[in-house]
């Protein structure tokens, strides 16, 4: 009777139930779902089909034992128990991975180096040929899995995660073997592999890196999702049948080809990977917005060895309504049956990298090729939210998978969403009308305004040779958002963003409306400026105490640098509070480069010293940045750097403002010229108790800057509290001079929000 062993096969939160109806594929009959898996008996040809076809399983371990973890010694005494000498090759090095913990073994790094003892300590004593081998180019990696006070200790056949497919290259993060297994999840889900069989076709009309078309072509084309892996975890494991494995790998290789042939055709297959794909033949496609989008999601596909049965084109909101008609007119005729549908699937958020206009830009795309896909079609999407709720009938079947960062839904359904309301826009570039997905038919105003506002602005910014400039700042009520204009420099050049800041509405407007407008003028804006969505960038602005706070993104970083007065800035588009540089001072900035001429320059609450840069240019003979972040002084340094100001002149100090100050005075440090715009309001951990207001902290702020300045120094003071009121009494009886120049600062494009900010020119009185 062949051994039967005793397996579990991790995956996804989730889907342990589609786990376990794929391995029964496998001709696995004893499989019981459990939490964060399945656990099954089979023989060895069956566990070796686990490993090569499951799409589903993120590793594959044959148990060994369970032992007592009662304690540590009670632990190594149980893995020094197990027979290594018969399972380990004298060719394999070891690895040991361990999760959970109980009370007595806490730390898993602690867990796995005491079976990594007792597994060396018992190969020395038993496998003594071992020490003479003179290199171990296998490695076979152990499982440890502590619940309670027992250890379950396992082989892991795969030697690493399954959704590692051999289709990636070097640029693929270990997010992308994440990605696949939440392909495949969602496939699997939508009935695909029957649903290819009967010729549908298939559309990823947000498809970005390729990796969820990859998965669906490979399921049609019958291809083994491990073929290609050239590492295995059983290459090291003394039980591994290499006649067997072989067996089973040409047996897929003969099935794949077989598969390939009957998509794309013996010719195409014959052509090899080099030639194009036939678009009139071709019935899997991918439609992505950007170049390398593009280019990586092409790599996945020849690496996988489909590039003759799956086309990725450059295509957005409008332009996949007619790539969708063409997939469908092509299923057609090779359906099995009178007409054949679509599977239009995709996750908008694995595309949108943390970019709101490019989730909604993703979001609208799949809604488009969910409208114009054929009668019979159905639906599949990851996560989406915007998307689902064009869908007006529940979904099908629905499924919460993945935990913390990862974990989604994923949904299907088999009745089309609404598209929603159509707007036309003139194109930016002179050419046919842009068709924009809207929620408010109203929006056609806020799109006539933008436009209009546009036009003036960048004819003003080409005469005054300015980059980076406010477009829009709520000029219509109803569409409370500012939008700012970025222009790349360097590497960058060339490229144009758009940063989009959302004023939250009052309580008294009903929160979806609000979300409609906002999400309308991303779309608008968009294509009114002739910017690529995912250049499209959104916050939202909120009230707190004192003034108005960006909320943290938290979202991923999107770094490049602009020009500036001649200067080059960084900027972060996407993961911080603000960009890094706040246009509206544009013109104070230049104030302190004209007044930098030969004077020890201090800046305080530097944020990322653009102002130290204006300094330094204008021939400052000294500088000093103070601020409480080290992550903004150093993004200061790389500002100062980037614009060839690196000399011991230029330092860079860390503090709590208010106490570097006294520290300052009590040393007798004198400037001539001192910058300071410190925030609103900040409660910084650094500040210890303390915290920051403006309006109540000013007067001591202001005059402990005046007892740094020279005799015939000056301060330039700002604040973007609108409300802020100097106490101009108690400064005067402190001897410190105020001069409101907030009018002279305000720049052309911030010009319908005069308070923007508040400055002032301080002296000693």
């Amino acid at each position: 009777m062949t051994q039967q062993l005793e397996l579990f096969a991790s995956c996804l939160s989730g889907m342990e139930g589609q786990l376990a109806e794929e391995l029964k594929t496998f001709r696995i009959r004893k499989v019981r779902p459990l939490a964060g898996g399945v656990a099954f008996f089979c023989d060895l040809e069956a566990a070796y089909r686990a490993c090569l076809w499951s799409r589903l399983a993120a590793r594959v371990m044959l148990v060994l034992d369970r032992v007592s973890a009662a304690d540590a010694d009670a632990l190594y005494a149980g893995a020094h128990g197990i027979a290594w000498e018969d399972i380990v090759s004298s060719e394999a090095s070891v690895a040991v991975h361990a999760s959970g913990a109980n009370e007595q073994l806490r730390n898993t790094r602690f867990t796995s180096l005491k079976v990594k003892d007792a597994v060396a300590d018992r190969l020395r004593a038993f496998a003594p040929e071992r020490a003479q081998a003179p290199e171990r180019p296998r490695r076979v990696a152990i499982d440890v899995r502590i619940r309670n006070d027992k250890a379950t200790i396992s082989l892991d056949l795969a030697g690493g995660a399954l959704g590692t497919r051999s289709y990636f290259s070097d640029d693929d993060t270990d997010d992308a073997a994440l990605e696949a297994l939440l392909a495949a999840g969602l496939l699997a889900q939508a009935s695909w592999a029957e649903r290819a069989a009967e010729g549908f076709g298939f559309v990823d009309p947000v498809c970005g890196n390729g990796v969820l078309l990859t998965e669906a072509v490979s399921v049609a084309c019958d291809r083994a999702a491990g073929l290609g892996r050239e590492r295995w975890g059983f290459a090291g494991w003394k039980g591994h049948d290499e006649a067997l494995w072989g067996k089973l790998v040409r047996e897929a290789e003969r099935r794949f080809e077989e598969g390939l042939s009957r998509i794309a055709g013996a010719d195409a297959l014959a052509a090899g990977q080099t030639a194009r794909p036939d678009t009139t033949r071709v019935r899997f496609v991918g439609a992505a917005a950007s170049s390398p989008a593009i280019s990586r999601a092409r790599d996945h596909i020849r690496r996988a060895g489909l590039r003759p049965a799956a086309s990725v084109e450059l295509g957005d909101a409008e332009s996949v309504v007619p790539l969708v008609r063409r997939v469908s007119a092509i299923a057609n005729r090779y359906a099995a049956a009178d007409a054949a549908g679509l599977l239009v699937a995709g996750n908008p958020e694995a595309r949108a990298a943390g970019k709101r206009a490019s989730l909604q830009a993703a979001e609208i795309a799949f809604v488009n090729a969910c409208a114009t896909a054929p009668e019979g079609s159905v639906f599949a999407l990851a996560g989406g939210a915007g998307a689902v709720a064009r869908f007006k009938s529940r979904a099908v079947s629905s499924q919460r998978v993945g935990r913390d960062r990862i974990e989604t839904i994923l949904r299907v359904f088999d009745t089309a969403p609404d598209a929603g309301v159509t707007i036309e826009i003139p194109d930016s570039s002179g050419g046919a009308p842009r068709k924009v997905q809207v929620y408010d038919e109203g929006s056609i105003q806020f799109a006539s305004r933008l436009r209009k506002v546009l036009k003036e602005r960048r004819k003003w910014a080409a005469a005054e040779d300015v980059s980076c400039y406010r477009v829009y700042d709520a000029d219509l009520p109803e569409y409370a958002v500012a939008i700012d204009v970025y222009e790349g420099c360097g590497e960058a050049r060339g490229n144009t963003y758009l940063h989009v800041s959302e004023y939250a509405a009052p309580s008294s407007v009903d929160p979806e409306k609000a979300r409609h407008r906002f999400a309308d003028a991303l779309s608008i804006a968009a294509v009114v400026c002739g910017v690529r969505p995912d250049h499209v960038f959104a916050k939202t602005r909120m009230r707190d105490k004192g003034g108005s706070q960006y909320r943290d993104a938290g979202d991923r970083p999107y770094v490049t640098t602009i020009e500036e007065g001649g200067y080059t800035f960084e900027v972060d588009l996407n993961g911080r509070l603000d960009t890094g540089i706040f246009l509206d001072h544009r013109i104070t900035r230049s104030l302190v480069g004209k007044r930098a001429q030969d004077a020890r320059f201090l800046n305080l609450f530097a944020y990322t010293g653009t102002a130290t840069v204006y300094a330094a240019g204008g021939g400052a003979r000294s500088t000093v940045t103070v601020d409480l972040s080290q992550t903004y002084l150093e993004w200061a340094d790389r500002n100062m750097l980037a614009n060839g100001f690196d000399g011991s002149e230029h330092s860079f100090e860390r503090g709590d403002v208010m106490r570097w100050l006294t520290d300052a005075r009590r040393s007798g440090r004198r400037f001539d010229v001192i910058f300071v715009d410190p925030p609103t309001f900040s409660n910084s951990k650094s500040m210890g108790k303390r915290t920051w207001d403006v309006q109540r902290d000013h007067v001591e702020l202001l005059i402990n800057v005046t007892r740094l300045l020279s005799e015939e120094g000056e301060a330039i003071f700002s604040c973007n509290l609108r409300s802020f009121k100097p106490d101009l009494e108690k400064l005067e009886r402190y001897g410190v001079a105020l001069e409101d120049v907030s009018a002279s600062t305000i720049p052309a494009d911030f010009a319908r929000t005069p308070k923007i900010h508040k400055c002032y020119i301080v002296t000693r009185a």
